[in-house]
Formats: structure tokens, C-alpha cells, sequence
């Protein structure tokens, strides 16, 4: 969730760990705070509020070090205020560390530092191990022996930063469940949370696993593990830029992503399409395609968004590939017992690749015997150097909080990988081709819809008042109105449910009056009648309907007060389409009512803890 930045170098480090801190403004966050090591001491700012606020603190500072770590904090322990803001220091006031993570024993640990002396000032668990650290400091005097030593104390979840100015040139830093990665430049040395904080200055970077540390100096990084043993890491490229990190002239992040949708479904599927053979490659899968034909059921893990892309593929597979499948929040996944028969593959599913709920239950499905496979956006995240095998969704990066095309690119892949174990198993070379071919035509029909824009900004114009919102689907759109709704309640703060339009029967439709507008997606396919059906009993109450339908349903006009068309397509691929006027109008009901579209409140972009 929240943000971290190092830097050792020769340069001033006040720019860039404030440039590196607005890179992870996405993530979300409600403080900020930075250290920076000025000759024999240390220099503390920090501010309750966005990020402004602590640059209008720095702007008229004469800071001359070169050796820094900055902090965005998204509140778990204490509420959102300067004290409890990071970087978080020691009774000597010369021991610095800003951490991600809950530290799930503070409080005990806390008991007994208070009983050897240390003063405590803020509500935060990560005090309790700067004061660890200090207490290991006076035994050693040595940074990294005192943290390593003091993280085997420690309970939890960390990605840690640390520095001392009795050390002045070094930052050490750790990891256990909270991602960071390590830059190496022209003799300056960076470390992050995430890799768009440090592109702007390198793209050789090394990612640390759980119970790696590492050492900054000028000299370089050195990394090692919790025992104290030297390893070697392999240097990566980040394989994105800065201009796909900026607005590019559109007025916020999520707008630019639902616009870039086109391409990135285009990249989702690129090279991995085999036209004459009806088929897809996927090369991340291939040292587990046996395993994947032959299962006997299929378990997709997933939190949020990635739980309803995740929804749509067991429609998918369960139609086409004759698997059975099961879908499963990663938050309840490992407090169940859950049962892994033989030949059982589990499919989890992350934008960020560090999802905290989803790492720990893919962990527990490995323990637990399962093939496990991933399906994520950001290369060298942990899902995808923990599965057994995975398929990248080449999204690029999402600075929106509220995800908009990495879902429709994972309903791409979810739809490659079906076509992929129908065609192993039952589906004919001529229907593949007919679905391969209609996968191809996707990027232009989004385009399509993308021409709706101001249509649906007048009919977000007549709802922003609204209170209540219901979203209802059948079959393969049933996930889609699940996810509409969450869009709406993400970012315009207006309460909305989604359901499957015939459950509104069952409790839903006493809700219904003029003042809740209920989202039909209605598409012309094998059930459309029945959403029909759906559609009426709303009207017969006064409802205002808006409907998502298919070109030429001219029919729908009568009974909707407002339609949003879409092009026709394969019915398991309507997802991929119908979903984007749900995310257009979600973006202009949040714009209109004057919300925060890119950082909503209380949300963060990449959830690392429970």
C-alpha cells in the first residue's frame, strides 16, 4: 500500500525522493515523510494530508545531503496524522526507518522495550522496531547486524527502510510479504516500493524476496539473507518508461486507461494467437500444460476486481473446456481448510502481483500440494516468481486506483487460456479459428464504445445526486455488473450493489423506486429474454433503467430510459465490452460530484497487508 523511497548517491536527495514519492501518490496514502542524513544528523519532516502538504514544509529548506529515505503512509496502527506519520525515530534521534507492513507482536515487544527505558510517542506498530533497532545498535554497533537482529524479533509483515547517522552512507533495507526493489545507476544506488518511483533514473533494478535484506552504500548493494548469507541476485530491466506513468493530456489516470484499453488488449493477446489452428501459445504456461489439461478442477484466487475477472472464467472454462471450477476470495481461502484433491490447479490472480491475501493463499495451495499458476500485470512481482507458471497480462502500468484495464486485459488472457485447454481437450480446430477470429476484432469494438464518451457523461449528469445504485447481469455478465458496481462505490462514493437480475426477486426489488437507477447489461444473447423479463418487473415499480446492450437491439428503447450500445460479439467475450460504459460512467458520476478519481478515499492501489 504505501509508498517507499531511498536513495544513496551524490546528488541532492531532496528532489528525488519528493519526485519518487509523487510517482507512488497512486498507491494511496493519508501522510508523508522523509529523513535525510545532514552531516552528523539527521533531518525529520513529515506531514499529516497529501503530499503537498510536506512539499510546502521542504520547499524553502537548504537541505545539502545525498543520502535520504521518503515515506507514503496509508494509516493501519494510529489515525492519519503528522506523529504517527513515517519515518519513525529512536530515543537518540539518530535511527530512522519508514516500513510497510504490520508488525503483528508490537504490542508485546513494546511491553518490554518501555521496561528497558524507551519512550514511546506515536500510535504506530513500526515505533516498536526503531526502538528494536536502537536497542540492538548499542550491542553492536553495527546498522545491519542491529536490524537483522531485530527483525528476528519481529512478528508480521515489513518492507523496511533504515537509516543512522552514526552510518551516515548506508540504507538498509528488508523485506517479509511487502514488495521492494533495489536500482543501481551511475554510482547512486536506489531503493522502492515500486519500480515506477525509481524508472525516471534507472531501469536495472533486483527484486528482494521475503527474508532477503540488503546494503546501500556507495559502493553498491549488497544483499544477504536473514542467516546472514551472502546471495546473489539477477539484475532485471523494467520494462516500462516514464511517459506511461504520466496524464499525457488527459485530466486523470483512470480516464487514460480506459482509453489505452484498445492497445493493451491488443498487448494482452499480441503473438499469442494462432489464427489457422484455432488455438493460443501461451509460453509462461507451457512447463505446465499437462497439468493444466489433465486437472480435474480448476480454483481461481482472487481479492476485488480480480475476484470478478476471475467469476467471468469460470463461466468460461466450464463452458468450453469442461472443467469443473471454483472461485475463491483469497482472504477466506486459507482460513477454511479448504480441500485440495489430486489434480487440482489453482489460478490466482493480481494486478499488483502482491496482493497480501493472495500471496499468503496461493502459498497455502502450494503447501497444500496444488499446481499453482499466475496470472498478473507488474513483471518480477512475487506472484510471478512463486507460481509454478503464469501468463503475464502486459497491461502496462495502472495508476488508477480503481482498475479499469488490467481487468479487461485478465478477461483477455482468462479468454486465451480457454481457448487454449478447449482446443487440448474438445473444441474443434473450426470453432477455435471462429473465436480466435472474433478475439481479434476485440481492440476495434472497444474503440467503438470509447465514442460513447460524451453520451454517457450526459446521462451521469442526471444521476449524480442519486443515493443507491443496483447493477444487474445474467450468465457471463452477471461478474459484470458486480464489477460496475464496484467501480461507482470506488470512486463517486455512491452506495451500489450488483447481482444476477433474477435474484432481484429475492430481496433486491424492494429496494426499487425513481430514486434508485438500475444498469441492465442486456446484450442480445441466449438470455436476453430473460433479462427482458428482469427489465420489466423494474419499470412496473418506477424505476429508471439504464441499459448496456447490443448494436441494433432497437427493441430495448421502449423500455429503458437511457441505452448505452455496444458491438456484438461472441457471448463469452461480452464481458470484455460491456464492461467499459460501466467504467465511463462510473469515472464522470466521480468527476461530476467532485471526488478524487485517481486516489479515492481510504483506498490504496496495491493491497500489502491483510
Amino acid at each position: 500500500m504505501c509508498g517507499i523511497i531511498g536513495y544513496v548517491g551524490k546528488r541532492n536527495v531532496l528532489p528525488i525522493i519528493m519526485n519518487g514519492l509523487k510517482r507512488m501518490e497512486y498507491r494511496g496514502y493519508d501522510s508523508a515523510g522523509l529523513a535525510i542524513i545532514e552531516d552528523d544528523h539527521l533531518e525529520i519532516r513529515k506531514s499529516a494530508g497529501k503530499l503537498s502538504e510536506l512539499e510546502n514544509i521542504v520547499k524553502t529548506e537548504k537541505f545539502r545531503g545525498t543520502v535520504g529515505i521518503g515515506h507514503t503512509r496509508w494509516a493501519t496502527h494510529g489515525v492519519p496524522n503528522t506523529n504517527n506519520a513515517h519515518p519513525h525515530i529512536g530515543d537518540r534521534g539518530d535511527i530512522a526507518i519508514i516500513h510497510n507492513g504490520i508488525i503483528e507482536n508490537y504490542a508485546a515487544l513494546k511491553i518490554e522495550l518501555q521496561k528497558k527505558g524507551h519512550s514511546f510517542h506515536t500510535d504506530t506498530d513500526t515505533e516498536t522496531v526503531v526502538h528494536l533497532i536502537e536497542e540492538f545498535y548499542e550491542n553492536s554497533n553495527d546498522l545491519e547486524t542491529a536490524v537483522r537482529e531485530a527483525l528476528l524479533c519481529v512478528k508480521g509483515t515489513y518492507g523496511i527502510a533504515v537509516v543512522s547517522a552514526r552510518d551516515p552512507y548506508k540504507i538498509v533495507v528488508a523485506r517479509h510479504g511487502s514488495p521492494l526493489v533495489l536500482g543501481q545507476g551511475n554510482d547512486e544506488f536506489f531503493a522502492a516500493s515500486d519500480a515506477s518511483a525509481i524508472v525516471a533514473h534507472t531501469r536495472q533494478v533486483v527484486y528482494l524476496e521475503d527474508n532477503e535484506m540488503a546494503v546501500i552504500t556507495l559502493d553498491g548493494i549488497t544483499t544477504k539473507n536473514m542467516e546472514n548469507q551472502p546471495i546473489i541476485k539477477k539484475v532485471e530491466e523494467i520494462t516500462f518508461d516514464v511517459a506511461q506513468i504520466e496524464k499525457q493530456g488527459y485530466a486523470h489516470f483512470m480516464l487514460k486507461e480506459i482509453f489505452e484499453q484498445p492497445n493493451t488488449i491488443t498487448d494482452a493477446m499480441r503473438g499469442r494467437l494462432v489464427v489457422d489452428e484455432g488455438i493460443s501459445r501461451l509460453g509462461g504456461l507451457s512447463e505446465q500444460i499437462d497439468a493444466l489439461k489433465s486437472a480435474k478442477k480448476i480454483v481461481f484466487i482472487a481479492c476485488g476486481t480480480s475476484w470478478h475477472a476471475a467469476l467471468v472464467g469460470e463461466y468460461m472454462i466450464e463452458e468450453f473446456a469442461r472443467i469443473p471450477v471454483e472461485v475463491e476470495y483469497a482472504s477466506e481461502f486459507r482460513y477454511r481448510n479448504p480441500v485440495m484433491e489430486e489434480g487440482t490447479v489453482v489460478i490466482v490472480i493480481s494486478q499488483s502481483g502482491e496482493t497480501a491475501d493472495t500471496l499468503a493463499a496461493m502459498r497455502e495451495a502450494k503447501r497444500r500440494g496444488a499446481t499453482v499458476l499466475g496470472i498478473c500485470n507488474v513483471v518480477g512481482s512475487t506472484i510471478a516468481r512463486e507460481t509454478d507458471a503464469g501468463v503475464y497480462i502486459h497491461a502496462g502500468p495502472e495508476i488508477g486506483v480503481a482498475s479499469t484495464k488490467a481487468f479487461t486485459s485478465q478477461l483477455t488472457v482468462i479468454a486465451l487460456i480457454t481457448v487454449l485447454l478447449a482446443r487440448l481437450r474438445n473444441m474443434s480446430a473450426v470453432e477455435g479459428k471462429q473465436i480466435v477470429e472474433e478475439m481479434l476484432t476485440l481492440p476495434d469494438k472497444v474503440r467503438t464504445i470509447l465514442t460513447s464518451n460524451d453520451l454517457i457523461r450526459e446521462i451521469a449528469e442526471k444521476y449524480i445526486d442519486k443515493r443507491n445504485f443496483l447493477y444487474l447481469g445474467r450468465g457471463y455478465n452477471f461478474p459484470v455488473a458486480l464489477e460496475g458496481a464496484l467501480k461507482l462505490k470506488e470512486i463517486s462514493y455512491i452506495h451500489a450493489e450488483g447481482y444476477p437480475a433474477a435474484e432481484m426477486k429475492h430481496g433486491p426489488i424492494a429496494l426499487i423506486d425513481e430514486d434508485m437507477p438500475t444498469v441492465f447489461i442486456a446484450p442480445k444473447d441466449a438470455i436476453y429474454d430473460k433479462v427482458v423479463s428482469n427489465i420489466e418487473e423494474v419499470r412496473a415499480r418506477g424505476g429508471k433503467i439504464i441499459a448496456i446492450t447490443t448494436e441494433g437491439n432497437t427493441e430495448i428503447r421502449s423500455k429503458a430510459e437511457h441505452v448505452i450500445y455496444v458491438p456484438k460479439t461472441h457471448d463469452f467475450l461480452m464481458p470484455i465490452l460491456s464492461v467499459i460504459p460501466l467504467q465511463m460512467l462510473a469515472y464522470h458520476m466521480a468527476v461530476l460530484r467532485g471526488c478524487n478519481v485517481d486516489q479515492p478515499r481510504n483506498l490504496a492501489k496495491s493491497v500489502t497487508v491483510e
